[in-house]
């Protein structure tokens, strides 16, 4: 399948960009969602999003196939890491999702189309409209295609022009997701410019961030902060920086019936993107206290890492990485050699995959691909004590516990700091409407207009 050249990334590598181009692109782009975006029905905008997601679900379509035939050089994942980790996001990238997310940020489905009443507001009468940022910019980081696919479908859905400005050799998923959009409806996919070049093409950068109304960007804390200090001083700027994630086991979860299945949803929570992601845990916390022991879970993690790397194979790593996990390996080898409270299972022969468990509470930060520990706790108060050295960085926590106590659980990572709670084995899988970091993911990207309506004279 050839692709026509819509985006700057379809060029060949040779092309060269200049700041003047950057500028032509982002001026062209305000021009069209002027004429094919701004004052569109919110319904048409999302029907075209769920009809593309529904083709990238079809094992014919050209664009999925060419996404899984080019994606592992491109991105390093395996196909079958990649086949799962994009059938999870666009089989959750229904109408009613998209619906659900507007709604619940914005309050009504037609806010951005026109004066809409304020439910339950005292004392006035009161309507309000919003709208997006005439170009929205997007600065992505990282090989997680995801991250980026959801910037692009939330700034759709704010009617807003976007330049995605991808991280040097990962523009493939985001390119073809924008083609697969000009498929569906030609007038949105001219509201999209999808580029990508090394970091410190400040030029470049300059240029696009003059023309942008907002920009948003993922990356380390230091890249974000660098960016921030180069916004001009009218630009509103969204960053998301680095975060971990963790597990925890409630022991009565820990019966004979029960703990292979919690297991097996532990090990998909760590093969999903191959661990990569800021969703990925790095910690399974286990009680006590249940029928099977922390230890012999951790056992079972090991199982069902060695069932899924059968059936969705991890993948060669860069020597680099390789080596950390060679590693850090025989690091836990010696230790579990001479004390009985830590316990090292891996693949034979490579490093597709490694559990570390120790009878210990404090976090550790995993050297990911795959490689997980678990800890023993009594409860979730001496797991959170372990976890103290990352109070403020932890995105999400998967949790398997059952009835009141999971409520209970989930009401004290709240007051602890957890942005989100989900069960276990969905870690890798936020629905769109959730607040990533805590704010509400369209709503930051939106102004508001509100209208106090004049009583009758």
């Amino acid at each position: 399948m050839n692709l026509p050249n819509y985006f700057l990334a379809d060029l060949p590598p040779e092309a060269t960009l200049t700041p003047a181009i950057v500028t032509e692109a982002c001026q062209a782009l305000k021009h069209n969602r002027q004429h094919y975006l701004a004052e569109r029905p919110t319904e048409s905008v999302i029907e075209a999003l769920a009809e593309a997601a529904k083709n990238w679900l079809e094992p014919d379509d050209p664009i999925r196939q060419l996404a899984l035939r080019l994606g592992p050089q491109a991105t390093g994942f395996p196909v079958e890491v990649l086949a799962s980790g994009l059938d999870a996001f666009f089989s959750a990238l229904t109408a009613e999702s998209l619906e659900a997310v507007v709604t619940q940020d914005l309050g009504d489905m037609h806010r951005l189309e026109r004066m809409t009443a304020e439910a339950g507001v005292q004392g006035a009468d009161r309507a309000a409209l919003v709208h997006g940022p005439q170009l929205l910019v997007h600065v992505t980081g990282g090989l997680l295609p995801n991250p980026a696919l959801t910037s692009m479908v939330l700034g759709l859905l704010a009617h807003s022009a976007q330049f995605v400005k991808c991280a040097s050799g990962t523009s493939l998923i985001p390119r073809l997701f924008g083609h697969s959009l000009h498929q569906c409806e030609p007038k949105l996919g001219a509201c999209l410019e999808i580029a990508e070049w090394k970091g410190g093409a400040e030029a470049l950068e300059a240029a696009l961030f003059a023309e942008a109304e907002c920009v948003t960007a993922t990356g380390e804390d230091a890249t974000l902060a660098a960016l921030r200090q180069r916004m001009p001083p009218n630009t509103r700027f969204v960053g998301y920086g680095h975060r971990v994630s963790f597990g925890y086991v409630a022991g009565e979860v820990l019966s004979a019936f029960a703990a292979q299945k919690v297991a097996g949803r532990a090990a998909r929570d760590v093969a999903s993107w191959n661990q990569l992601g800021c969703l990925s845990p790095h910690v399974i916390y286990a009680e006590t206290g249940g029928r099977i022991t922390p230890e012999r879970f951790a056992e079972l993690l090991a199982t069902e890492l060695a069932s899924l790397e059968q059936t969705c194979p991890r993948g060669p790593l860069p020597p680099p990485a390789a080596a950390a996990i060679a590693s850090r390996r025989f690091f836990y080898g010696v230790r579990a050699a001479n004390s009985p409270d830590t316990r090292l299972w891996c693949s034979p022969d490579s490093t597709a995959w490694t559990v570390v468990y120790e009878n210990e509470p404090l976090f550790q930060t995993s050297c990911l691909n795959r490689f997980v520990y678990v800890k023993a706790v009594a409860d979730l108060t001496q797991a959170l004590q372990g976890a103290a050295p990352v109070s403020g960085q932890v995105s999400t926590v998967g949790l398997a516990a059952l009835g009141n106590k999971a409520q209970a659980l989930a009401t004290q990572l709240a007051r602890w700091g957890a942005t989100r709670v989900c069960p276990l084995g969905q870690m890798q899988n936020p629905p769109l409407a959730w607040r990533h970091d805590g704010r509400p993911s369209l709503g930051d990207l939106v102004t508001w207009t509100d209208w106090e309506v004049q009583a009758r004279l």
